[in-house]
């Protein structure tokens, strides 16, 4: 898929924005999209059913400031598309960042806790991080029973 054959001559960041949408666009092309320098782009991208794991690795990459980057992890951790290898990077970048102040990413913690796909002693590894609240703890322990 061209974007460059469905972006108008004269472009605006809202129309690399409606392409995520555009039935038009294939998985190649949200692909191409992931790198875009639209934060607000990338997002859609994560949220978007059609995008692949190969893509979804490609957003991770990226450059987020701190809030966009919780939420993109998020995004990711509950996408019906991330498989294993996607969701270890994303528990990664969760452990990353709960050892850093102020990151907060929680509800990227408790979205992992409720994937399948990843075993609960891996999950678990993020409760003895520094950033690991008391109420991430929590959350982590009730989506892990709710999997049962």
């Amino acid at each position: 898929m061209d974007i460059e054959a469905l972006l108008p001559r004269a472009r605006t960041p809202r129309d690399y924005l409606d392409l995520v949408t555009d039935p038009r666009v294939d998985q190649d092309g949200l692909h191409t999209l992931a790198r875009s320098p639209y934060s607000f782009v990338r997002l859609a991208i994560a949220k978007d059913i059609r995008t692949s794991p190969a893509t979804l690795t490609e957003l991770l990459l990226g450059e987020f400031d701190q809030w966009d980057r919780n939420y993109l992890l998020r995004l990711v951790a509950q996408h019906p598309q991330a498989d294993r290898v996607v969701l270890l990077k994303v528990l990664h970048a969760t452990e990353v960042l709960l050892r850093q102040s102020g990151a907060r990413p929680y509800g990227v913690a408790i979205a992992l806790a409720s994937r399948h796909e990843l075993a609960p002693h891996e999950v678990r590894r993020a409760h003895r991080l520094p950033g690991a609240s008391r109420r991430m703890r929590r959350g982590v322990e009730r989506a892990l029973a709710r999997r049962q």
